[in-house]
C-alpha cells in the first residue's frame, strides 16, 4: 500500500523554527498572561527610556536616506531590468500598498489619537488652540513621512535585490552585498525566521484589536448583544475565511480587487465627513496643520524631549511606541510593497511610498481628528474627550454627531472588515512567501494553514488577555530590527553604487567608431527608409556572416560561442555562456519605428509614403539600451561586438563588480 504524501513548498529550516517559536510564545502568553505582560513591559520600558535615541536616529536616517536616493543619480535605476515595466497600474499599486501599510490602524486611531492628544495636558491644559494644534501636529508626525520611510527602506531594499539582482524576494537577500553567498546558509535562514515571526506577531495583534473594534461597532448598532468572546469567535471565523479565499486567489485577483474597493470606500467616507462636518474649519485647519508640520519637520524629527521631564512619559508612550510599531510591521509591509513594485524606478517608488500615502493620511487625520475636536468643543461638551482611553467606542460615538449615523456606522464597519481582510490576506501571502523562499506555485492548503493559525492564536490570546503582552514583545523586537534596517541601507547603497558604475562604464579609449571609408554607401542608407524585408535580409546576411566569423575566431581562442536566432521579429544574437557569471550576449533585431508626420510631408527629404519604417537594432544581455546598426559593414559589426566584449571582460575582471555580475547569472524574470 502506497503512502499518501501531501505536496508542500514549505522550507523546513525556516518553517519549523518559526512555528516552534510562535506557538511557544503564544502558549506561554496564554497560560501566564499577567507574568508575561509584567516581564515584557519591564523590558519595553527599559528600552524606551534608555535607548529611545536609537529609534529616533534610525527613523531620521531612514527619512534622509530615501530623500537622498530620490533626488540622486540613483533615482533613475529601475527595480528590475532596464526594460522592465510595472505589473500593476498606478492606482492598483497605490491601493494595495496603502491597504497593507495602514489598514485597520487608520480607522482605529483616526479619531482616537487626535482626541487623546487634545485631552492631554502635554499640549496646554484648557487652552483650545495649543491643544488642537498640538494634537494635529503630532498625529501628522506619527502617521506621516517617518512612518512610510520605515516601510520604504525595507520595501526598496527587497525590491531592488529581488528584481535587479534576481535574488529571492526575501529579507536575507538584502544582505547580499555584505554576506554574499552566505545568505543561502544559516545566516539567511535566521533572518527569514525573524521576519516570519515578526510578521505573524504583528498581524495577529493588529487583527486582534481590529476584531475588538468591529465587535464594538456591532454592539453600538445593536446587531449583536454584549457577548464578548462568542461574538469575536464568529467575527474571526467569517473574516479569516474571506481572507483565506482572497489569498488563495492571488495578488492579481482577490488582493487587488479588495484593495480597490477599500480605497474607493475610504475616499467616499472621507468626503462625507468633510462635507457634513465643519467643512470650513477642516479645510483651514488642514492647510495650517500642513504648514505647521513642514515648518517644524526637523524639530519634530530630532526632538527627544530630554529637557521636558513632564513630557517624557508621553513621548515614550506615543512617538517611540509608534516608531517601534512601524519597525515591527516593516518586514511584512515591506515584503508586500516589494512584491507589487517590480518595474518602478527608485524615484517613482520613493515618491509614491513616501509622499502620496503620507499626504492622504494628513487629509484623513485632519478630517476625522479635527471634526472630533470641533464637535467635542462645540457640541459634545467634552464627551468625546472623556472617551479618549476607549478607542474601540470612540469612532462610533463620534459618528453620532453626523447625519445618517446608523448608515455611516455600517459603512465604517464594512471598511474595517475590508481592511481586516486585506491585511490578513496580504499577511498570509507574505508569510507563505517567507516560509517557502518564494516558491512560485504553493498548494492552497498552505494558505489555509497560515490563515487558520492566525485566527486560532488571535482568538486564544483575546480570550486569555494575552494580546497586549504579544504586542509588547513585538515592540521589543523592533530595536534589533532597526539595527538590521540600518544595515539594509548600507547594503543597498553598496549595491546601487556598483550598479551605477556597471551601466555607466564606457567603451575603452582604444576603440574607434566606424570610419569614413564607405561614406557614399552610408549616405545612401541614411537617406533611405527600409521596410521589414530589407532589414530581415540585412540580418540574415551581413549580421549572420559577422557572427559566424566571430564564432570561428572565438573557437580558435578556446572560447565557445553560439548563434541564436528567432523569427517575428527576426533576431540574431551571439552568446558566450558562463557558469557563474552572466552570459555575454550581443544581438540584433528587426525594430519598427513610427515616423513623424512632418517628415513625410517635408519636400527636402527623401520620399516616404507610409508612417512606419524598420531598422536593425543592437541589444545586449544586461538590458542596456541598444542602438541602430544599419550603417555597419560586416567588419564594423564585428568590431562593435568586440568593443562590447572588451567592456564585458573589463567589468567581470574588476573585483568590486563580482557580486553584481554573479548574483543573477543567466536568470531572467
Amino acid at each position: 500500500m502506497k503512502s499518501i504524501s501531501t505536496p508542500t513548498t514549505l522550507n523546513k529550516h525556516i518553517t519549523i523554527p518559526s512555528l516552534i517559536f510562535i506557538i511557544g510564545v503564544c502558549v506561554g502568553t496564554i497560560l501566564f498572561p499577567d507574568v508575561t505582560n509584567t516581564l515584557l513591559n519591564t523590558v519595553k520600558e527599559f528600552l524606551f527610556v534608555n535607548l529611545n535615541w536609537i529609534y529616533v536616529w534610525a527613523v531620521t536616517l531612514f527619512v534622509l536616506f530615501l530623500l537622498y536616493l530620490m533626488f540622486s543619480k540613483f533615482g533613475s535605476i529601475r527595480l528590475g531590468s532596464n526594460d522592465s515595466k510595472p505589473e500593476y497600474s498606478f492606482f492598483s499599486w497605490l491601493s494595495m500598498l496603502f491597504a497593507a501599510g495602514m489598514g485597520i490602524g487608520l480607522m482605529f486611531f483616526s479619531v482616537a489619537e487626535p482626541i487623546s492628544h487634545y485631552s492631554s495636558s502635554v499640549f496646554g491644559e484648557n487652552d483650545f488652540v495649543n491643544q488642537a494644534k498640538g494634537a494635529q501636529l503630532y498625529t501628522f508626525f506619527h502617521w506621516g513621512i517617518h512612518a512610510w520611510a520605515i516601510y520604504g527602506v525595507v520595501g526598496l531594499a527587497l525590491a531592488y535585490f529581488a528584481y535587479r539582482y534576481k535574488l529571492p524576494l526575501s529579507l536575507r537577500s538584502c544582505f547580499y552585498p555584505l554576506l554574499k553567498d552566505r545568505i543561502n546558509g544559516k545566516w539567511g535562514d535566521a533572518v527569514d525566521v525573524f521576519a516570519l515571526c515578526s510578521t505573524f506577531f504583528g498581524i495577529t495583534t493588529t487583527l486582534g484589536f481590529g476584531v475588538v473594534q468591529i465587535n464594538s461597532g456591532l454592539e453600538t448598532l445593536h446587531i449583536v448583544s454584549e457577548g464578548g468572546f462568542s461574538n469575536q469567535l464568529v467575527i474571526v471565523a467569517v473574516l479569516t475565511s474571506l481572507a483565506i479565499l482572497s489569498a488563495t486567489s492571488g495578488v492579481n485577483k482577490g488582493v487587488k480587487l479588495l484593495s480597490k474597493i477599500n480605497i474607493i470606500s475610504v475616499v467616499l467616507l472621507l468626503l462625507f465627513v468633510l462635507f457634513f462636518g465643519p467643512t470650513v474649519f477642516l479645510i483651514s485647519s488642514f492647510t495650517e496643520g500642513l504648514g505647521n508640520y513642514l515648518s517644524n519637520f526637523f524639530e519634530l524629527t530630532f526632538n527627544t524631549h530630554i529637557y521636558e521631564s513632564d513630557t517624557l512619559p508621553w513621548f515614550y508612550n506615543w512617538t517611540i511606541l509608534y516608531w517601534a510599531w512601524w519597525i515591527s510591521w516593516s518586514p511584512y509591509v515591506g515584503l508586500f510593497i516589494a512584491r507589487i513594485s517590480k518595474g518602478r524606478t527608485i524615484k517613482e517608488f520613493i515618491a509614491a511610498v513616501l509622499i502620496i500615502p503620507a499626504l492622504f493620511n494628513f487629509i484623513w487625520m485632519s478630517v476625522f481628528g479635527n471634526s472630533a475636536i470641533w464637535f467635542d468643543a462645540n457640541e459634545a461638551g467634552g464627551m468625546l474627550s472623556a472617551l479618549a482611553d476607549n478607542a474601540d467606542q470612540l469612532m462610533f460615538q463620534f459618528l453620532e454627531y453626523l447625519p445618517l449615523t446608523e448608515t455611516i456606522s455600517f459603512v465604517v464597519i464594512a471598511i474595517i472588515i475590508i481592511f481586516f481582510v486585506t491585511s490578513a490576506d496580504s499577511g498570509i501571502l507574505v508569510m507563505n512567501g517567507i516560509a517557502t523562499k518564494n516558491a512560485e506555485n504553493s498548494p492552497k492548503w498552505q494558505m489555509i494553514f497560515w490563515g487558520v493559525l492566525l485566527a486560532v492564536l488571535a482568538l486564544l490570546l483575546l480570550n486569555a488577555g494575552g494580546l497586549q503582552a504579544l504586542q509588547t514583545m513585538t515592540l521589543i523586537t523592533a530595536l534589533p530590527f532597526a539595527v538590521i534596517m540600518l544595515l539594509f541601507c548600507v547594503s543597498l547603497m553598496k549595491g546601487l553604487t556598483i550598479d551605477q558604475k556597471y551601466y555607466d562604464r564606457n567603451f575603452s579609449v582604444a576603440t574607434v567608431p566606424w570610419s569614413g571609408e564607405f561614406w557614399q554607401e552610408r549616405l545612401k542608407k541614411i537617406v533611405s527608409f527600409k521596410d521589414s524585408k530589407t532589414v530581415d535580409a540585412y540580418l540574415k546576411t551581413t549580421v549572420k556572416e559577422a557572427f559566424e566569423e566571430l564564432c570561428q575566431e572565438f573557437e580558435k581562442n578556446g572560447i565557445e560561442a553560439r548563434i541564436n536566432t528567432a523569427e517575428q521579429p527576426v533576431k540574431i544574437e551571439i552568446e558566450i555562456k558562463h557558469d557563474v557569471i552572466n552570459n555575454f550576449i550581443y544581438g540584433v533585431k528587426n525594430q519598427p519605428k513610427t515616423v513623424s508626420e512632418f517628415m513625410i510631408q517635408e519636400e527636402n527629404l527623401p520620399d516616404l509614403d507610409h508612417s512606419k519604417t524598420f531598422y536593425p537594432k543592437a541589444y545586449f544581455g544586461d538590458s542596456r539600451e541598444g542602438y541602430d546598426v544599419q550603417y555597419f559593414t560586416k567588419n564594423e559589426l564585428i568590431s562593435d561586438v568586440l568593443k562590447h566584449y572588451e567592456r564585458f571582460i573589463e567589468i567581470i575582471s574588476d573585483q568590486q563588480n563580482e557580486m553584481f555580475v554573479s548574483s543573477n547569472y543567466n536568470q531572467k524574470k
